[in-house]
């Protein structure tokens, strides 16, 4: 079958759409017709490292959903005409320490297709980024990578699930679970930072403080659920998120600069989790105090990888506490544009406005 994509040939190229083609999907494989498909940094961090280690020529695009079209031997999860939310994260069950020993969460081995997805005009074989590549009309992928969710779900609120929102929420609802009633600082009012936001009030966390330096972000974040709002502009951020709070159980930093993890280890109580939901850049080192800032105040630092998300069980709930009206994908869709815009909309992420741009396919 042939289709198109954004395809990213070589480091320092532009992406470009292409003509691609498919094999039919193998064993435990299903072919997906792409719907939308979130704009999200992990993309852009693929085009400013020269490819993030993968080999090239790369299909972008990760934060995907649509309907199942054909399914390869031995798929039981999901049928033709299913509309699903396609996961980058598959836990492999039973081949890795973490999930032998039940912790699926963490699981270092998670499961792929084979790469079946080809450039056109010479038959190179395509590796899709994240093992997703949904910047394509048509892709294929694991089956346990297709997750079912509501019909009633507009398509450009599923796809969100995917990556952006079910890394922020996921930070506090299963990497780092948020108490009830506990208190909780999230730095940086990006999309995911706003999924932070959305998740610890899901968990039932007390007081959230929001810190960003950009007014609109602010009023995003208590419009989602902040109770309150600190101007990162205004002077020290963490003198003011611990003078509203004494210091908070759970801390939060969404941003890329390590500075923010730092922060966010500063302004925690005694005892409380710091916790890395940003992808940093690399060669950067954290400039604490571990005595003071760590050992004294017993502070523990988490990172998170997407939410730690097991996506067969965690989409379909926060798709449907999304239509109980609990989450509010909505607000997140700030503009919807076409796969021939879509390097476009990645090169304005450096420069970011609204909260998040999905190409309608």
């Amino acid at each position: 079958m042939t289709t198109r994509g954004l395809v990213y040939s070589e480091a320092g190229a532009p992406p470009a759409v292409e003509e691609i083609t498919l094999d039919p999907p193998g064993a435990n494989e299903v072919q997906v017709r792409v719907e939308a498909c979130g704009v999200c940094h992990s993309d852009l961090h693929v085009i400013d490292t020269g490819g993030w280690g993968m080999t090239f020529p790369i299909l972008l695009g990760h934060e995907g959903a649509g309907v199942v079209e054909e399914v390869g031997a031995d798929v039981t999860v999901v049928a033709p005409g299913d509309r699903v939310v396609i996961a980058w994260r598959a836990p492999c069950g039973d081949s890795c320490p973490a999930c032998l020993r039940g912790d699926r969460r963490r699981c270092s081995n998670n499961l792929r297709a084979r790469r079946r997805m080809h450039r056109a005009s010479d038959g190179a074989l395509l590796t899709p980024v994240l093992r997703c590549g949904t910047f394509a009309d048509r892709v294929i992928v694991h089956e346990a990578c297709a997750v079912k969710v509501p019909e009633g779900l507009p398509v450009e609120q599923a796809c969100l699930l995917a990556c952006g929102f079910s890394t922020g929420a996921g930070a506090a609802l299963w990497a780092t679970p948020v108490r009830e009633g506990a208190s909780v600082a999230v730095i940086g009012c990006g999309g995911v930072g706003l999924a932070v936001v959305q998740g610890a009030r899901l968990a039932g966390a007390s007081r959230i403080v929001a810190v960003d330096v950009v007014d609109e972000k602010l009023e995003l974040a208590r419009t989602l659920g902040a109770t309150d709002v600190v101007d990162g502009r205004g002077g020290d951020s963490v003198a003011q998120v611990r003078e509203l709070t004494g210091g908070v159980d759970f801390s939060f930093s969404a941003i890329g600069s390590p500075a923010g993890l730092v922060d966010a280890v500063r302004m925690c109580g005694y005892a409380g989790t710091a916790t890395l939901v940003g992808v940093p850049p690399s060669g950067r080192t954290l400039d604490v105090d571990v005595e003071r800032d760590l050992f004294d105040m017993k502070v523990s630092i988490a990172v998170t990888h997407g939410g730690d998300t097991i996506p067969q069980e965690d989409f379909p709930f926060l798709a449907q506490a999304a239509l109980d009206g609990k989450l509010d994908l909505a607000r997140f869709v700030t503009r919807e544009v076409g796969l021939d815009e879509a390097a476009a909309a990645l090169e304005e992420l450096h420069a970011p406005k609204g909260i998040r741009t999905v190409v309608k396919l």
